[in-house]
């Protein structure tokens, strides 16, 4: 088991965020919403230095006792009317903003799991679950701190703060003029630490993810690590890992402490000089001291603002890197696009499927220079039971993965494969895949109950046609003897049953759907006696469907071989015999060294 590959930083930016476009455009409303909420509340802060300087020039001068108290009371009134209008106007805009991000994520979360799922094998050999999971999780919430939180944040201190800077400019400009020059100075090195931040933020998140595929790997696999005294090691290459995240947060970090630290320093440099020039005025007459106190606080403003926008621009630049590989994986296009072929002819409806292997050739896209099968030649006739036989990458898992179309072919190489004289590319894939009944080698089991697992590829039947599929695969009897029968909950992968008992509501998860094609993957392989006992005779009750269904075997075992009426042996991805078991073993060919060797094993 190898780290994760490092994945190289891309150069992401706030432009990355455009990718969120496409789930922001339904809730234009809310986002208009939260927008009208943002400039009121920016409105009611510009105002309240207003206010303030009402209060100083027009409640603080000399004048008649009583008429002074009264002049302040209704200037303490008017601020404290701006005062209460902020206070509802933030709440308002809080909680539209936070609304909107935890709605917006939930939908980006749900683009990106339902595409993920469906990519074909070949994207899962070049891509660990570990990264997926870390992209759904770590990368969302860094979205969603920016949508729900830092965008609104940076909304509102950009409008106070262009607030501010207005007013400054109209009231000084000289000064305030002073003061933007030196402010644009100021931007060319911010710019030089954003890249270095944005830089460090992709490959902190990279890095992250690298841990969590290390993580996933190994939880799925606890025994085997346990059975290898191999705890200890992955535990130091997990925390290899995560030291290595921890650096790259750490860098990343640094480098955006120095930005915002320069932001701060260089922007309040600035304003304190127009501040200073501000007090000059004063002194010499020109300036009252409410106009004075009035530019006080507008300073503070945007001294405040530009350094929320300094903070604010971090959490964008993390939020682009994540945007940026969230889209790499919802715009990794599909290995696999569905067919135009969308319904079973009547006619065939109540027959088993016809398969044709024409001529196919194919190679992994992980091992592209070896072919898996060889220009395979292969007619099964509806309502068949064939066997396949063959060493271990002869190539009879291909078969049953090209069946139900997990791979596609290379028209250039390979002749077709068809499924009742239809190219599986021309069949929509729901409809292919709903003909199809598979039983794998290591069955499939999901953290719900007994009556769910039987129910999952056809959600929608009955509770007596799920019964009726578990008799006829053996499996009633030990579901009822379950604490809570039908409804007791299995466990993750199914942790509470035996082999044999996964492997029979595996098989009567595949008779529920009255597969008119049924795949039997060496479902009796890793089991005890008795547990192969009872899945043999639950497998040779789906091998006799009738004509109503192909069934196709791969086995290595004698006394489910002997059951076909047809086996064929496959040999570097091809057919090099076929025929009935007495006839085979008579030839003392390969098939009578296999039988020899390990069906009778």
């Amino acid at each position: 088991m190898n780290p994760a590959a490092p994945t190289s930083p891309a150069k992401a930016s706030p432009r990355s965020l455009s990718g969120l476009k496409p789930f922001l455009q339904p809730y234009r409303f809310q986002i208009g919403l939260a927008l009208l909420f943002l400039l009121l509340a920016a409105g009611s802060t510009l105002a309240f230095p207003l206010a303030l300087r009402q209060l100083i020039d027009g409640g603080l001068v000399p004048a008649q006792r009583e008429a002074q108290a009264m002049a302040l009371a209704d200037h303490f009134l008017a601020l404290f009317g701006v005062a209460a209008a902020l206070a509802v106007f933030s709440a308002a805009r809080f909680y539209t903003v936070s609304w909107l991000g935890e709605r917006i994520t939930s939908d980006l979360r749900n683009a990106v799991y339902a595409h993920v799922l469906k990519q074909s094998p070949a994207f899962f050999e070049t891509t660990q679950t570990g990264e997926v999971l870390s992209r759904l999780t770590a990368d969302t919430t860094l979205v969603q701190t920016v949508v729900g939180s830092s965008l609104s944040m940076g909304l509102r201190n950009a409008v106070m703060g262009l607030g501010a800077l207005g007013v400054l400019v109209w009231t000084n400009p000289l000064v305030m003029g002073q003061v933007l020059l030196i402010l644009l100075l100021i931007v060319a090195p911010s710019v030089w630490f954003g890249r270095r931040v944005r830089r460090l933020s992709r490959a902190s998140q990279d890095r992250v993810a690298d841990a969590s595929a290390v993580a996933a790997e190994v939880m799925n696999a606890v025994p085997a690590v346990q059975a290898n005294n191999a705890t200890q090691r992955e535990a130091e290459r997990f925390n290899q890992a995560t030291q290595m995240a921890f650096e790259t947060a750490v860098r990343r970090s640094r480098a955006r402490s120095v930005l915002v630290a320069f932001v701060i320093m260089a922007t309040s440099a600035a304003l304190l000089w127009g501040l200073y020039q501000g007090t000059q005025a004063v002194m010499q007459g020109r300036l009252s001291a409410g106009a004075l106190g009035q530019t006080v606080v507008y300073v503070l403003i945007l001294a405040s603002s530009a350094a929320v926008l300094g903070e604010v621009y971090g959490d964008l630049l993390r939020a682009a890197g994540a945007t940026e590989r969230l889209m790499e994986l919802l715009h990794s296009p599909p290995a696999l696009v569905s067919g135009p072929r969308n319904r079973v002819p009547p006619a065939q409806q109540a027959l088993g499927a016809e398969i044709d292997f024409e001529g196919v050739t194919f190679h992994y896209p992980s091992r592209p220079q070896q072919a898996a099968l060889s220009g395979l030649k292969l007619h099964i006739a509806p309502g068949e039971t064939v066997a396949l036989v063959g060493s271990s990458g002869a190539g009879k898992s291909t078969v049953f993965q090209l069946l139900q179309r997990l791979y596609d072919l290379d028209p250039q190489q390979s002749g077709p494969l068809k499924l009742d004289g239809v190219a599986l590319p021309d069949w929509d894939l729901e409809t292919l895949r709903a003909q199809i009944g598979i039983v794998p080698q290591d069955a499939v089991i999901f953290s719900s109950s007994a009556r769910e697992n039987i129910r999952y590829g056809c959600p929608d039947a009955s509770d007596a046609d799920v019964e009726a599929a578990a008799q006829q695969a053996f499996a009633d009897e030990f579901i009822r003897a379950l604490p809570q029968g039908y409804d007791t909950f299995l466990g993750e992968r199914g942790v509470r049953l035996s082999g044999g008992q996964k492997q029979r509501i595996s098989i009567a998860r595949a008779l529920l759907r009255r597969p008119r094609l049924l795949l039997l993957d060496e479902a009796t392989s890793a089991l005890d006696a008795e547990s192969e006992r009872m899945v043999q005779a639950a497998l040779e009750a789906a091998m006799h469907g009738g004509r109503d269904r192909t069934t196709l075997v791969i086995a290595h075992r004698l006394a489910t071989v002997q059951k076909s009426d047809r086996i064929l042996v496959l040999e570097h991805g091809r057919v090099v015999e076929e025929g009935r078991h007495e006839a085979l073993i008579a030839k003392g060919g390969a098939y009578a060294h296999f039988a020899q060797m390990q069906l009778l094993n």
